[in-house]
């Protein structure tokens, strides 16, 4: 028998309606007390907002050996995870609704949106030409299962793709090389997790790099762009840029990135569809599968985090 703890009933999650023989399930959604199984489970599926002290108690669990996130971050809870327990992120769940997100703000931005639904409140006829988005450069920043999702959905759109990650391989450019490349893209989309080589990654050197009316669109996390950094250049209108994440998160009342001129915003939603759930938990099943038989686990997190 496995003892596994997830947020929610099996019964009430399509995915999870017939899991594996020898799978127990007991429903945690990260309150105290713990269940009674405490010293027994061996796979959690975190809920969200658990605080440090919680995390510090169940990783302290006697039995426990694999903690699985419902979300592809998981530079919040990394800290937290001694090296005996195994961490694994939902890698694949939220790809096609993050890239829809991606690809909806360059269009967005690209042919005038935000411009043509504000004069559309005020009743105005604004008529002006936008750019096309075809005959674009579009430089992928952080080449994983999302980047690869991104170039799915622009395939059509007569761009231009330039892939960059970590570590080079055929087709995709090593980060050493980014700095060559900033001034060629005419749009440059932020997919990289939060590490400390990717923390302000996107600072004033490589804002400076970017090409005059250039796009910056982060679906990644916010602490991976400086924020004043990136407010100087929008306040000069030098470049442009689209938002899904910030630093701070979320953006406080005033704060100077709501009225920055050339910036579309959105508020952490890129994965937020009404299928996100059934994803994620598609992922869980797959993993709690693995599991039971002794297979190897997919979308483990590593040190450094990618």
């Amino acid at each position: 028998m496995t003892r596994v703890w997830l947020p929610d009933p099996p019964e009430t999650v399509a995915p999870l309606k017939n899991l594996p023989a020898g799978i127990e399930v007991d429903v945690w959604t990260g309150g105290e007390p713990l269940p009674d199984s405490k010293d027994e489970v061996e796979f959690i599926v975190l809920p969200h907002g658990l605080t440090p002290g919680t995390l510090k108690k169940i990783t302290s669990l006697p039995s426990l050996k694999v903690i699985q996130l419902n979300s592809a971050g998981a530079e919040h809870i990394r800290p937290y995870i001694p090296a005996h327990i195994i961490l694994c992120n939902a890698r694949g769940a939220h790809d096609a609704a993050t890239a829809e997100w991606t690809v909806g703000a360059i269009v967005a931005h690209l042919r005038n949106f935000p411009r043509f639904a504000g004069a559309q409140k005020r009743q105005e006829w604004d008529y002006t030409p936008s750019e096309s988005v075809a005959g674009k450069h579009v430089l992928i920043v952080g080449y994983g299962s999302i980047g690869a999702a991104v170039e799915r959905r622009l395939a059509g759109w007569e761009v231009t793709i330039t892939r960059i990650a970590r570590n080079e391989r055929p087709g995709v450019r090593p980060i050493g090389e980014l700095h060559q490349i900033l001034p060629q893209a005419d749009v440059v989309v932020i997919l990289l997790p939060v590490t400390d080589e990717t923390r302000h990654l996107v600072n004033a050197d490589f804002l400076g790099r970017m090409k005059d009316g250039a796009l910056l669109v982060n679906a990644a996390r916010g602490a991976i762009v400086d924020t004043d950094a990136l407010l100087k250049e929008l306040t000069s209108t030098r470049i442009r840029a689209a938002l899904d994440v910030t630093e701070p998160e979320p953006l406080p009342k005033n704060h100077p990135l709501w009225h920055a001129p050339g910036l579309l915003l959105t508020p952490h939603v890129g994965g937020a569809v009404t299928e996100a759930h059934g994803r994620a938990y598609r992922v869980v099943r797959e993993q709690l599968q693995r599991y039971a038989a002794g297979e190897p686990l997919r979308n483990v997190i590593g040190s450094r985090g990618y």
